[in-house]
């Protein structure tokens, strides 16, 4: 039988139990690199395994090794996603720290692909609640604990009472940010980030 494209190699017989594919990593860099791409320019109820194969430069085997379906591969990618995460500031004040993760999250947001592809699968997740499920974790679960570790920061340097509302916190930044830029789809005004950082610590109560 033809070999697909080469995720063996002519001595992995000696090193792996016959049948088994060595999976490369860098087909799996490139395949999930052409999700993103393919969610950008056709959307998740358009994309297809053959489409993605096609971009990563492999054959839909490939792909079907590592995935059992273009669900199975985009919940695969948003996960790796929110396991990265944000990073949580520490710039020893709540000012700093909130303008921090306001211009980390408009930066991601300002990506011509984070643009296409969110506003497109929180479309589909309504009809998907595994994916729905991923989004959670990915958009909002992994943001949550920045926030909530900001907060307690704050609330440790005395800028902010104990009773603090960390899910507020996370409200308060990513909603303006989301609404802006990919719903409105509008620039951000110059200072718009400091003046935003200024008005969430203020509604949090910041001392």
């Amino acid at each position: 039988m033809a070999n697909d494209g080469s995720e063996t190699d002519p001595t992995a017989a000696r090193r792996t139990p016959a049948g088994a594919a060595v999976l490369r990593e860098d087909k799996t860099a490139a395949i999930r690199a052409a999700v993103f791409e393919e969610l950008a320019a056709v959307g998740f109820a358009r994309m297809s395994i053959e489409g993605i194969a096609r971009r990563a430069g492999v054959g839909k085997t490939a792909v079907y090794r590592r995935w059992r379906s273009k669900l199975h591969l985009v919940l695969d990618v948003v996960s790796a996603v929110a396991a990265a995460g944000l990073p949580t500031p520490d710039t020893g004040s709540l000012r700093g720290d909130v303008r921090m993760v306001l211009e980390v999250a408009a930066r991601a947001l300002r990506h011509p692909m984070a643009s296409q592809i969110i506003p497109d699968l929180l479309a589909e997740a309504a009809r998907s609640p595994e994916l729905a499920e991923a989004l959670q974790t990915a958009l909002h679960d992994s943001q949550a604990g920045v926030a909530a570790a900001v907060v307690a920061k704050a609330v440790e340097r005395g800028e902010l009472p104990a009773d603090a509302d960390a899910r507020l916190a996370l409200d308060l930044m990513a909603g303006p940010l989301y609404w802006r830029l990919l719903v409105v789809r509008d620039e951000l005004p110059e200072g718009y980030l400091d003046s935003l950082s200024v008005s969430v610590a203020a509604a949090l109560g910041a001392e």
